[in-house]
């Protein structure tokens, strides 16, 4: 009897420590960004950053604004990083087309513009998806 208690505690006492541990936090990309909680990397900022934390949010048009995209602009205002859903790369990096006053960032049917007075409008093969 002894031995069979003994040897009952000693299998589930192996069960215990065979299980898996995920540690929480522990989910970092390739630049260190962890996502769970809520980080992506930013090639613009080259840091992690957080996109539902930026100043200039768009919210989607097909879907009553169920999702956001974010943008970050370059330091010179050249480039501009979005942050969509549906992209390859967890961003599109546009690049400002023309010179002087031209204000629009286009990449592969991509296109930013300035909407209203203080905000953006992004179109992708010329129509309207976030704004």
């Amino acid at each position: 009897m002894k031995k069979t208690i003994l040897l009952s505690a000693m299998f589930l006492g192996t069960l215990v420590f065979a299980q898996e541990t995920h540690v929480v936090g522990g989910d970092k990309d390739a630049h260190g960004c962890i996502g769970s909680a809520g980080y992506t990397y930013s090639q613009i900022k080259k840091d992690c950053v957080r996109t539902f934390e930026e100043k200039i949010k768009l919210k989607e048009v097909a879907s009553n604004g169920n999702y956001i995209a974010a943008v970050i602009f370059s330091k010179d205002k050249n480039k501009a990083e979005v942050f969509v859903k549906d992209a390859e790369e967890r961003s599109i990096i546009l690049t400002r087309a023309g010179k002087g006053k031209a204000k629009a960032w286009k990449k592969d049917g991509y296109v930013l513009v300035p909407y209203k007075k203080s905000g953006y409008q992004l179109k992708k093969d010329n129509v309207v998806i976030y704004q």
